[in-house]
């Protein structure tokens, strides 16, 4: 399918192109000084179609999760314009520069709609448990359980998890009590491994932490799996670490995994506080005639001031007031130890989906999180930024384990992954362990996507109230 779609779209991209260009008579008569385009829009075409493969951009692996996929379709694209270049460069050959600069980014966003468009078709048949790889973990018990609850719950990136092997263990059940999964064996040697494999009808294998088979005894398993046409996945004990911090090194034929560690500042300071002052800026001006809709709207529903203001903690542990329309009555905060008993938050959080002190138009701005447009103020004035941790009450701080306290180790956000991936809806232990991740793994172009997909989770309204 991807095959027929990529060239589907770079026909598309290439013949209206030159439609654009040249007109809607193709003229194939080769001579003369300039080069003939027909005949260019057609090698371009088959080009890039046979690019796009031998970028590996239709593997399996890179399919359906992460952002491989859409690297390798815009790579095989922009090295192939490059070529273009070059050699119209120093072949002194006039290329029309109107006839690439059309094809180029039509095709190349066309590519990646597309793209997307099947991923999420994929995705869809992964839930229901369709295009899935069949997979047997090998490994120590715990490192398996875990790995299985990890794909387990993240069935889009295309792998089904169908037994564990445990090599070495003493003694193990035949099930495994944490994973549910049927357990194998325990044998050390290639043919049990093998013989296990055989009798899942494993696509391909997984070898977790704690697996106890001698380096000589991997490598010819590997050897095996490779003439079978089976996968060979190994999945280090490394959790929550984004892929741009993980680096390969051979050395003396081992490959070695290097982990490096993110920090917030310098340059990167510099870019994330520049992005936000001119993205919140421009976002202010865009949005001042809703605030100010808002704003009389707040006013006409119920008595009290408009803006609502809260003391947060910021980075560092530094108190800042935080900003948002006035959704709720004026006296919320003194009835909240009244409706404890009726907290359906996680944790340190404290949320009600039916909360008596929401006013009518309180329960339309939290719904699609206009309450909180007022924070592009915080953002603009520095004590917030637009993608970072949930900003935290003075009281939930108060009671940080030490692990959690690393949240404050950047600004709060207006949005982040927390916003993204249910909000309300989320544990506590879920809504750390992203924040966490943020910490850790933070980038200008994950601050972007992030963005792209509060979108989407605004107009969803999921886990807003």
């Amino acid at each position: 399918m991807l095959s027929i779609v990529d060239a589907f779209v770079i026909a598309w991209a290439v013949s209206g192109a030159y439609v654009i260009r040249f007109g809607f008579e193709p003229d194939f008569a080769v001579g003369g000084n300039e080069p003939n385009y027909a005949w260019l829009s057609v090698g371009l075409a088959i080009t890039w179609w046979y690019m796009l493969g031998a970028w590996n951009s239709r593997k399996s692996r890179v399919l359906g999760a992460g952002p491989d996929e859409y690297k390798r379709v815009a790579a095989a694209s922009l090295w192939l314009f490059g070529l273009v270049a070059i050699f119209s460069y120093v072949l002194r050959v006039e290329t029309a520069r109107g006839f690439v600069g059309i094809a180029l980014p039509v095709g190349l966003a066309g590519l990646l709609l597309a793209r997307w468009v099947l991923r999420q078709h994929l995705s869809v048949a992964r839930q229901r448990g369709e295009s899935l790889s069949r997979l047997l973990l090998i490994g120590g018990q715990s490192a398996v359980a875990h790995l299985a609850a990890t794909l387990q719950g993240a069935k889009h990136a295309g792998y089904l998890p169908i037994a564990a092997y445990t090599p070495g263990a003493v003694s193990s059940p035949d099930i495994d009590p944490e994973s549910g999964l049927p357990i194998l064996g325990q044998g050390t040697d290639t043919a049990a491994v093998l013989a296990a494999i055989d009798m899942c009808r494993a696509d391909a294998v997984a070898v977790s932490a704690g697996v106890q088979l001698h380096p000589q005894t991997l490598r010819h398993l590997g050897w095996e799996l490779a003439s079978r046409n089976i996968g060979l996945i190994m999945a280090p004990a490394l959790t929550d670490i984004a892929g741009p911090r993980i680096h390969t090194q051979q050395v003396a034929g081992l490959p070695l995994i290097h982990v490096t560690t993110p920090s917030l500042e310098g340059g990167q300071r510099v870019a994330k506080r520049l992005f936000d002052v001119v993205v919140s800026g421009i976002l202010i001006v865009l949005s001042l005639p809703l605030m100010i809709f808002i704003a009389s709207l707040v006013r006409l529903d119920s008595k009290g001031p408009i803006l609502f203001r809260q003391e947060r903690v910021g980075m560092e542990g530094s108190p800042f007031q935080m900003l948002k329309f006035r959704s709720m009555v004026v006296d919320a905060e003194a009835r909240l130890a009244e409706l404890q008993e009726r907290n359906e938050g996680h944790g340190l959080l404290f949320k009600i989906k039916q909360d008596p002190r929401i006013t009518r138009i309180g329960n339309v701005l939290r719904r699609y999180s206009l309450d909180e447009l007022p924070q592009l103020f915080n953002i603009f004035g520095g004590s917030m930024s637009l993608v970072g941790p949930r900003p935290p009450l003075p009281r939930e701080v108060e009671e940080y384990e030490h692990d959690v306290r690393r949240r404050l180790l950047v600004k709060p956000g207006l949005t982040g992954l927390w916003q993204v991936s249910g909000r309300s809806n989320l544990s506590w232990q879920d809504s750390v362990r992203l924040d966490l991740y943020y910490v850790e793994n933070w980038s200008l172009a994950g601050d972007l996507v992030i963005i792209l997909r509060t979108v989407r989770a605004v107009f969803h309204s999921t886990g807003a109230y």
